[in-house]
């Protein structure tokens, strides 16, 4: 089993070979927290922990786009059923997004590199 650690905002999930699925979600805040960083911090844990989960990466900056990879289709659709992801789902619409995208794909391909590879 293939197992990806959540990293920090600040780092590149680490995804195993094509292929895979991301579910990525853009978004726009409403102001003010009501709640929504613990919230955040608490789907990524239980994310975290289930089945197929493979690591996210999260950046915001006004416009919020959070990408999740997942090992199937069927998995990442598996996440969006569990009940307590499904409550902060409901949250999300009535208190913390001014407006939101879901877009589901599927990485056929992937390439990179880093500072310390790139200019050795």
């Amino acid at each position: 089993m293939v197992r990806c650690v959540s990293a920090p905002e600040s780092t590149i999930a680490r995804t195993p070979p094509p292929p895979y699925v991301a579910v990525i979600f853009t978004s726009l805040r409403t102001e003010g927290d009501l709640g929504y960083e613990a919230t955040a911090a608490r789907m990524n844990e239980l994310a975290a922990e289930q089945p197929g989960y493979l690591g996210v990466e999260s950046a915001r900056d006004g416009l919020g786009i959070t990408v999740s990879y997942w090992r199937t289709e069927a998995d990442a659709a598996d996440w969006k059923r569990v009940l307590e992801h499904a409550e902060a789902q409901r949250l999300g619409r009535e208190r913390w997004y001014a407006e939101y995208t879901v877009r589901i794909a599927t990485v056929t391909r992937e390439y990179g590199g880093s500072s310390s590879t790139v200019n050795p």
